[in-house]
This record gives C-alpha cells, structure tokens and sequence, in this order.
C-alpha cells in the first residue's frame, strides 16, 4: 500500500516535506513535463481551480503542468494512480476535501490518505436558512437535496444540516457536480450544497437563490449571504479545501522546489484575482499545521460518515 504526502493546500496551503534525499548527479528537477492527476471530470470546481494554478506554475517551473482527469469513484481511482506512481515529482495529484473524507467511507483504498454554499432552485419559497428548516418540517420527506455523489463533502453537508436542523430530506445522489446542478437547474430538485466555484454563475444569473455559507464567514463575492453559523447553526461549518500530494518518498528537493514555485503561483496578482472571481479564498499553513489540519479532517469526517450511516454506491 502507497502513501500520498500533502505537499500543498490551494487554497488553504498544505506543505509537508517527504524524508528522502535526491541523488547528487540526478537532473535538475523538472527536465520533463509533470502529470497533474485530477480525479474529477473536466470543468468541475476541482479542475478549475487546477487549471487556474497549473498554467501559473508551469511558466514559473519552465515546464507544461499536464491536467489529466481521472474521474470515478468519489476521487479514489484518480488518487491511486498517482499513490502507485513513481516517486519523482512527475506525477502528482491535486484533490479536494474527499481525501480526507475517503478513508471514512471506502472500505478498501489503494493509499492512505472552497467555501461551500447552499443553494435553492427559485421555486422553493425560502430566502433564508430558518424559511427552508421551517418549510422543511412543514413537509418532512418532500424536500429533495442534491449532490456530486455518496459520500462527498456535499452530501456529508447536508447530513450535517439534516442533523442539526432535525430535518427529513431527501438525498438525491448524481455523478458529479454538474449533473447535480443541472437537475436543481432544471427544477428536478430542490437544493444543493456545492462549491462557491460551481454556483457562482448560476447564482449571479439569477438562475438559484443562495441562502447560507458553510464557512467561519462571510465571502466577499455573496456578502450579503449570511454564514450557517449566522443562521442558527453555529457547528456546521464545512469547507472544500484544495491540495496537491505526491507519493511518499518524493525527493525533498523536488518537494521544495514544487512548494516554492507553487506558491508564488498562488500569490500572484493575476492567480488571486481569478481564485477570487471563482469565490476561493487562500489560507497558508506550516506543513507541521498541515499534518495536524488533515488529521483532524479526518476525524470529523468519519464521524459524520458513521453518524449518518453514508455509504458509497
């Protein structure tokens, strides 16, 4: 069994360094293009957000950062491929929220292991968090919420909020983020947790009503939609982080030289103001905060997983 160490957070910076030198004649890390493995399909938040950060590092690294997809099975085949890679720097992986929630909820794994917004179709006659929880107890079991899957950090969301409203909805699981959107779009369901990246369109447009944020505040690009801790539901806080991992026993200095490149990709003006339009937010964390960050990811997550009694298709 492979182990994948967190390297980077996009948006909360993850860095961790692996504990093994590089030979003192090897090439001067890159001499080729790197393989970014991203286990999500083509145009969700994940690969957006990817895209975004590895044109930028690619200029700075003197080398093309080549986004491969490598969707299914809640990111774990993504995930594997790069934990059976090999250990040099040329096959990465750049994940959301699920690598921490995965190892909760899949039984077998090949490895160890954004502010998130809800939102309602126009029909649903609720422009708040309390009018949904209340027209939600005035139909126990009518409501239907929508996700990118069992499992994923929306679907656990809305268990989370089920939980603490004491609410009866319905979990309607899709295949991805966008087929998730396309139904609420379509009036198929009635509400969605997802990523302020995904939403943001369809929020602007008119097309959905957002009633809360599942972060510790309020986001610059919804400021007048209040935080669920605002709303009543001071705990339930739930945020789509973003990080790149590289199999364990990747050289420190090609660790380092990643690391390096990578955030000064992301405190670039132009990487900023396009994480910013995509409502993402960057945090930075030592990589000793890092280890102790996706721990503790970890433990919140599987109790939400055994609380709730989520399972994978």
């Amino acid at each position: 069994m492979r182990k994948l160490v967190p390297q980077w957070l996009g948006i909360a910076v993850l860095a961790g360094l692996a504990a093994v030198g590089m030979n003192a004649n090897a090439q001067p890390y890159p001499a080729k293009p790197i393989r970014l493995v991203v286990p999500y399909t083509p145009g969700a938040g994940t690969d957006t957000i990817a895209r975004i950060l590895a044109q930028k590092a690619g200029e700075s690294l003197g080398q093309q950062v080549v986004i491969d997809n490598r969707p299914g099975a809640g990111g774990t085949i993504g995930t594997e491929i790069v934990a059976k890679a090999p250990a040099d720097g040329y096959t990465l992986l750049f994940a959301p929220t699920s690598h921490a929630i995965n190892p909760g909820i899949y039984p077998k794994l090949g490895y160890d292991t954004l502010p998130v917004v809800l939102a309602v179709e126009p029909s649903v006659p609720a422009t708040s968090v309390r009018e949904l929880v209340a027209l939600a107890k005035s139909k126990p079991g009518q409501l239907t919420m929508a996700s990118s899957g069992n499992g994923t950090v929306f679907h656990l969301t809305g268990e989370l909020f089920k939980d603490a409203a004491g609410i009866n909805i319905v979990h309607v699981p899709f295949k991805g983020g966008a087929p998730a959107v396309a139904a609420l779009l379509g009036g198929q369901v009635n509400m969605t947790f997802e990523t302020s990246v995904t939403l943001l369109p369809h929020i602007r447009s008119g097309k959905l009503r957002a009633l809360g944020v599942a972060s510790p505040r309020r986001i610059a690009l919804l400021p007048d939609v209040p935080t669920l801790a605002e709303s009543g539901f001071p705990n339930l806080l739930a945020e789509n982080w973003y990080g790149l991992y590289a199999p364990a026993g990747t050289p420190k200095e090609v660790i380092a030289r990643l690391y390096a490149e990578l955030d000064r990709a992301i405190h670039s003006p132009d990487v900023r103001e396009k994480l910013a339009q995509q409502g993402a937010e960057i945090r930075e964390n030592t990589p000793e905060q890092t280890a102790v960050f996706l721990r503790s990811e970890m433990v919140k997550w599987a109790k939400v997983i055994k609380d709730s009694g989520a399972k994978v298709d």
